[in-house]
């Protein structure tokens, strides 16, 4: 395959856009625990506030409609990759509340607006058909992207002892560059379908929206608080922190292929449900968690199976009138970030009272996704 050929279809700019997110992503994201408790001395409620600013940009993704009065989908993805490589850059210089706070809302404004464009583009160039598999295969390939960013990540601090500035520096700069050769190696592809530039809510999408709701809720503890408990509970070094998200990674890549294919083959409303069963189990087990070998067992299980979650966008592509999906993109990214904004600082204060009760409280929502996804499908 030559470079000309490379940056020829559709698919391989999907496939381009999604290898460059982890690279800044999850160096943000794999260090960030240990950089807030090591450098910037943080504590419970503001780690639980940064995450807080973190979802703003998340809740306010329904904007991305007035973004794209001006540019068109892919130069908007282009913007939102070089943001997001600018965040991750700038990270290390501002080891401070405040520095922290800003650069976070720099990188997840390109993080938001990115997802949101990417599953819209996804949605409308893919067939209804092949939507399960090819999401299944994004999926894999974004965990052998970070798989392969953890493992350079872990060498360098691990072995060579390099610093955080310098990592950051580095995997921020990478993807801004990747921006870059997007930018300029690929055409812009003509919309099949024009899309609504008003923002709406249809009755039609209600239930898309509530489990949409629902997801972002129970999510949110997950992404904020089980990574913290290994670190704050059972000690977990940067280098440990590192090592169980090249498992989880790992297996990510293995599995998600084949959840593509599970919803292929029975469908969004069963798969759903295997996967609120069972993340309502292993949030209750993480509740009354005592060992850090179960903490670690837990948290690897809970990865699996959110590999199924692809199911919730493949149902909204075969209910939706095509010429919604971007806008409904953007409107069910801001829903799913509803709680998101609130819960951490809010749940930040719980946990310096009762960790428990953190995570007693994520397996409640799944109980309502079970509900309302049995006894209305």
């Amino acid at each position: 395959m030559n470079i000309k050929s490379f940056f020829a279809t559709r698919e391989q700019l999907l496939y381009l856009l999604a290898a460059a997110v982890p690279i800044a992503f999850t160096t943000w994201n794999a260090l960030l625990n240990n950089f807030v408790v090591e450098v910037a001395r943080f504590d419970g409620e503001k780690i639980g506030l940064l995450q807080s600013i973190r979802e703003v940009p998340g809740l306010l993704a329904f904007s991305i409609v007035f973004v794209l009065i001006i540019f068109r989908q892919q130069t908007a993805a282009y913007l939102s990759l070089l943001l997001l490589g600018l965040g991750t850059l700038l990270t290390g210089f501002f080891p401070s509340v405040v520095g922290l706070y800003v650069t976070t809302l720099i990188m997840s404004v390109g993080f938001h607006y990115l997802e949101t464009l990417h599953s819209s583009l996804s949605l409308q160039w893919i067939s209804k058909d092949q939507a399960p598999s090819f999401l299944g295969k994004i999926s894999a390939l974004r965990s052998f992207i970070a798989l392969f960013t953890l493992a350079i990540l872990y060498v360098m601090m691990k072995i060579f002892d390099i610093g955080y500035i310098a990592v950051y520096v580095l995997s921020g700069g990478i993807t801004m560059l990747l921006a870059i050769a997007t930018w300029i190696g690929f055409e812009h592809f003509k919309d099949d379908i024009v899309q609504e530039t008003k923002l709406f809510l249809r009755k039609k999408y209600w239930l898309f929206y509530v489990l949409t709701f629902l997801a972002g809720a129970r999510r949110q503890i997950v992404v904020v608080f089980a990574g913290f408990l290994l670190v704050e509970k059972f000690h977990f070094t940067v280098e440990n922190m590192l090592l169980l998200l090249i498992v989880n990674t790992i297996l990510n890549m293995v599995c998600a292929p084949y959840a593509g294919k599970l919803i292929e083959r029975f469908g969004e409303t069963l798969s759903l449900k295997l996967e609120y069963i069972s993340i309502v189990l292993i949030f209750i087990l993480y509740g009354l968690v005592q060992s850090q070998t179960m903490a670690v067992s837990l948290y690897i299980l809970d990865n699996l199976f959110y590999t199924i979650a692809i199911a919730l966008k493949t149902y909204f592509q075969k209910i939706a009138d095509p010429k919604d999906i971007a806008v409904t993109s953007g409107v069910a990214s801001a829903i799913n970030h509803i709680a998101a904004v609130f819960l951490p600082f809010t749940l930040g204060i719980v946990w310096i009272y009762s960790i428990s009760a953190v995570f007693f409280y994520r397996s409640s929502h799944c109980d309502d996704c079970i509900f309302i996804n049995i006894f209305t499908t």
